[in-house]
C-alpha cells in the first residue's frame, strides 16, 4: 500500500459556464469563476494557491494563462496532457507534490466554451499516416472500430450499447444542472442519425460549455477547512498506445493498468466500491471500463450495462450527474466526474444522492489512449 493512502484530500469544488456559458464568456472565464467558486467552497483565498494544474484545447501554455488571468504566481506547475484524462492524472500529480512538499495548496481547473464556439476546439491531435488515407472521423471512428470489435468478439449488441445512454439520461433527469434532460429510450438511441457505424449521435457525448475546479491540500491542512475532506484513497495512470492502429487489442484498455495501481494504492478492490463516474464520450466506453476495471468479466459488459445495474436503483451507480452523454462534454470531461464523485461523497447530490464512503473516478483520454484511475474515500475509509 502506499504512503501517499490518504495523505490529500479534496477541499472544495466549483463548476460554471455547464452547458451553455454566459454569452461572451472565453474559456478563462470559466476557469477564473468555477476557480473562485471551489476556492469559495474551501473557504480558501486566491493567494493560498501555489500548485497550478491545467490542460487546455485552446492555449499552448497554458499554466502562463490561467496564472496571469487569475493572478496567481505558484511555485509548481504541471500541464500534462492527455486529453480527457488530464484533469484525473492532475489530481494524482498534485497529490504527489504536496507530499514531497514542492506545493501545498493545489488548483486543478479546467474550461473550455466548446459549444459558443459551434464546436470548435484547437485541435491537439497528429493524424496517423496509417489512418488518413481511410478518412477517418475523429475521434468518432476510432470508438466505432472499438465498439464494432466488441460486437463482433462477444456478441454486443446495439440495444446494450443504447442502454449505457438511457441510463446516463436517466440520471441527468434528476439533475438540474444537467445540459440534456428530455427522456430517452433505447429505440431513441437506435433511431437517431449514424455518425460511424455501429455508434449514433446518441451514443455519442454532448458538445457543451463548462469550466470546473478542485482544491487539494494537504490532509492535515484539509482538517481546518470549512468542508469534510474528501480523501485520495488510490490513484494508477496508464497508456498502452496514441492511434486506434495500433491499440494491441481494440476490446481491453489500459484501465486493466491504471485501475490495478490504484486498487494496490488503495487497498480496495471492485467490490469495495460503491460508485463510479466514468468518461463515457461514447457508449462503448463504460462497457469496457466496467470490465477492465473489475466490475464484471470480460465480454460481459453489455449485459451488465442492459441489465440497469448502473442506471438509478441500480446495483452499482455510474455516472451520477449524467455522464458526458448527458450532463456536460467541453471537449474534455475528467474535471467533472471530480466534482461529481467529491459531491457524492460529501452528500450534496441531492435526489441524485446514492449512499457509500467510496467513489472511483476514471478518465479516458485520446482514443481509449490514456486511462486514469482514481479512488476517493470520506473519513470513514481514511
Amino acid at each position: 500500500m502506499s504512503e501517499l493512502r490518504g495523505r490529500t484530500a479534496v477541499v472544495g469544488v466549483g463548476e460554471d459556464g455547464v452547458g451553455v456559458a454566459v454569452p461572451g464568456s472565453t474559456p478563462l472565464d470559466l476557469v477564473a469563476r468555477s476557480t473562485r467558486a471551489a476556492l469559495d467552497d474551501a473557504g480558501l483565498a486566491m493567494s493560498d494557491v501555489d500548485g497550478l494544474f491545467t490542460a487546455s484545447a485552446y492555449y499552448q501554455l497554458p499554466a502562463l494563462n490561467v496564472g496571469e488571468y487569475l493572478g496567481v504566481r505558484p511555485r509548481y506547475t504541471d500541464t500534462t496532457a492527455l486529453g480527457g484524462s488530464s484533469s484525473v492524472a492532475h489530481v494524482g500529480h498534485a497529490a504527489a507534490a504536496i507530499d514531497a512538499g514542492l506545493c501545498d495548496v493545489a488548483l486543478v481547473v479546467y474550461g473550455s466554451t466548446q459549444r459558443s464556439d459551434s464546436g470548435r476546439l484547437v485541435s491537439q491531435s497528429e493524424a496517423s499516416p496509417h489512418e488518413r488515407p481511410y478518412r477517418p472521423r475523429y475521434p468518432v471512428t476510432s470508438y466505432a472500430l472499438a465498439a464494432a470489435r466488441h460486437m463482433h468478439e462477444y456478441g454486443t449488441t446495439r440495444e446494450q450499447l443504447a442502454a449505457v445512454a438511457v441510463a446516463a439520461r436517466q440520471w441527468a433527469q434528476l439533475n438540474p444542472a444537467a445540459f440534456a434532460r428530455d427522456p430517452l429510450t433505447v429505440d431513441d438511441v437506435l433511431s437517431s442519425r449514424m455518425v460511424s457505424s455501429p455508434l449514433t449521435v446518441r451514443d455519442c457525448c454532448l458538445v457543451t460549455d463548462g469550466g470546473g475546479a478542485l482544491i487539494v491540500t494537504s490532509a492535515e491542512r484539509a482538517a481546518d477547512l470549512r468542508r469534510p475532506p474528501v480523501y485520495l484513497l488510490g490513484y494508477g495512470e496508464a497508456q498502452w498506445h496514441r492511434n486506434i492502429t495500433h491499440m494491441p487489442d481494440l476490446t481491453v484498455t489500459a484501465a486493466v493498468d491504471s485501475g490495478r495501481r490504484a486498487y494496490d494504492q488503495a487497498g480496495l478492490s471492485p467490490t469495495d466500491v460503491d460508485l463510479i463516474e466514468l468518461y463515457d464520450a461514447f457508449t462503448i466506453n463504460p462497457v469496457l471500463f466496467l470490465e477492465d476495471l473489475g466490475f464484471c468479466a470480460k465480454g460481459e459488459g453489455g449485459e451488465f450495462v442492459a441489465s440497469g445495474a448502473i442506471a438509478p436503483g441500480g446495483r452499482l451507480p455510474v455516472n451520477t450527474n449524467g455522464g458526458g452523454l448527458s450532463y456536460c462534454h467541453p471537449g474534455m470531461y475528467g474535471i467533472f466526474a471530480l466534482v461529481e464523485a467529491v459531491r457524492q461523497l460529501r452528500g450534496e447530490a441531492g435526489e441524485r444522492q446514492v449512499p457509500g464512503d467510496v467513489a472511483l473516478v476514471h478518465g479516458n483520454g485520446g482514443v481509449l489512449s490514456s486511462q486514469v484511475t482514481a479512488i476517493f474515500g470520506t473519513s470513514a475509509t481514511r
